[in-house]
C-alpha cells in the first residue's frame, strides 16, 4: 500500500485490543492494527502523560506491518487513569516488554517521538535485543538544560504562551512555575484542577508546531486533560525518572541496530541540540533535519520523512 498525498498512509482500525496487567495496580490498554501476520512496530507516544490516537496508525502500512500502540501508565484508556503511583520511567520500559512478550514478539521496529523517543532510546539500551531498528523523532532526554528550556527559556520566541501559561498562577508564585502548577493540578477542587490542567496543556498544545494551529483542548474530556498534566507533571518533579547524561554515555551499544533520528529545525519544545548529540554518540545513525518544521509529528515535512523511513527500514529488518 502507499501512502495518501499527505504522506500518510489511510486511516485504519484496530484489529484487536486489550487491557494487560502490569502491576496490582495498573492495567495498560494495548491495540493491534495492520496486518496480524506483519513485521511487528511499537509506537511510543509522547507526553509524558498523552496518550496514543488513530492518527499514530498512519505512519506504517498496513499491509506490511504489525502496528502496535499502547497508552502508558496512568495515561489514556489505561487504568486507574491519571495514577502516578508505581508509574514510573523504568516501570514504562519494562512494560514495553511485557507487552512484547504477551504478543509473542521477539523483536521489534521501535517507533517513539518526543517523550517516547526517551523511552525508546532507554528501551533500546535496556533491552537490545528486542529492537531491530529504531525511528526517532524530537530527541528528548530529560537533562537540566531541556528542562529548563521549556520551564523557562522558551519565553524567548513565545511570550504569549508562556504570558497565558503564568496568568493563571498569583503574582508572587510565578518564579516557581512548576510548584504552582502541581498544586493546582493535584488539588482536590475539581474546578481548580481542571483549569490548571488546560492551562499546562495548552502551554505546550500552542508551541509544538512552527505554524500555529488552533488549540481544540474544548474536545478533550476532562477527566483526560487532568491526567495528561498530573502524569507529566510528576514526570518533571523527578527529572522524568532518566539520567541523560548516562544514556548518552550507553548508546554507543546500540551501533548494530540501525538508527534514524528526525527533528524539526525550529523544535521550540525539544530544541535540536538534543538530537545532534544523540547522533554523534550512536554510531550510524542517520540525522535528518526538517528545515520547514517544529515539534509536530503531523507537520508535512517530519510526516513525509517518517513514513519515509517506516518504508525504507522494510528492507532491512
Amino acid at each position: 500500500m502507499s501512502p495518501q498525498p499527505n504522506s500518510l498512509f489511510p486511516e485504519i482500525e484496530p484489529y484487536q485490543f486489550g487491557f494487560l496487567p502490569a502491576s496490582g495496580i495498573h492495567q495498560i490498554y494495548y491495540e493491534q492494527c495492520g496486518n496480524p501476520n506483519g513485521y511487528p512496530v511499537i509506537f511510543l507516544h509522547g507526553g509524558p502523560g498523552s496518550g496514543c490516537n488513530s492518527g499514530q496508525r498512519r505512519f506504517f502500512d498496513p499491509e506490511f506491518y504489525r502496528i502496535v500502540l499502547f497508552d502508558q501508565r496512568g495515561c489514556g484508556r489505561s487504568m486507574p487513569l491519571g495514577s502516578i503511583h508505581e508509574n514510573t520511567t523504568n516501570h514504562l520500559l519494562d512494560d514495553i516488554e511485557l507487552l512484547k512478550n504477551h504478543l509473542g514478539i521477539s523483536k521489534w521496529l521501535v517507533f517513539g517521538g518526543s517523550w517516547g523517543s526517551t523511552l525508546a532510546i532507554a528501551y533500546a539500551v535496556k533491552f537490545s535485543k528486542s529492537v531491530s531498528a529504531l525511528i526517532l523523532r524530537g530527541i528528548f532526554l530529560s537533562r537540566a538544560d531541556e528542562l529548563n528550556w521549556f520551564l523557562n527559556d522558551v519565553k524567548q520566541f513565545y511570550p504569549d504562551a508562556w504570558d497565558k501559561l503564568i496568568s493563571f498562577i498569583p503574582f508572587q508564585e510565578r518564579d516557581q512555575v512548576l510548584n504552582a502548577y502541581q498544586k493546582r493540578v493535584f488539588s482536590e477542587d475539581h474546578y481548580t484542577s481542571l483549569h490548571a490542567s488546560i492551562n499546562w496543556n495548552n502551554f505546550e498544545s500552542g508551541i509544538m508546531s512552527l505554524k500555529p494551529s488552533p488549540l481544540s483542548s474544548t474536545s478533550v474530556p476532562d477527566s483526560i486533560q487532568i491526567a495528561r498534566a498530573r502524569i507529566q507533571i510528576h514526570y518533571i518533579k523527578n527529572g522524568c525518572f532518566v539520567d541523560g547524561d548516562e544514556i548518552l554515555n550507553q548508546v554507543h551499544k546500540l551501533s548494530d541496530i540501525p538508527t534514524v533520528i528526525i527533528q524539526g529545525r525550529y523544535d521550540m519544545v525539544c530544541p535540536p541540540i538534543t538530537a545532534w548529540e544523540l547522533s554523534n554518540k550512536i554510531p550510524n545513525a542517520e540525522l535528518h533535519i526538517i528545515d520547514d518544521a517544529g515539534h509536530s509529528a503531523m507537520e508535512p515535512g517530519t510526516a513525509s520523512k517518517l513514513v519515509e523511513y517506516t518504508e525504507k527500514f522494510k528492507a532491512i529488518i
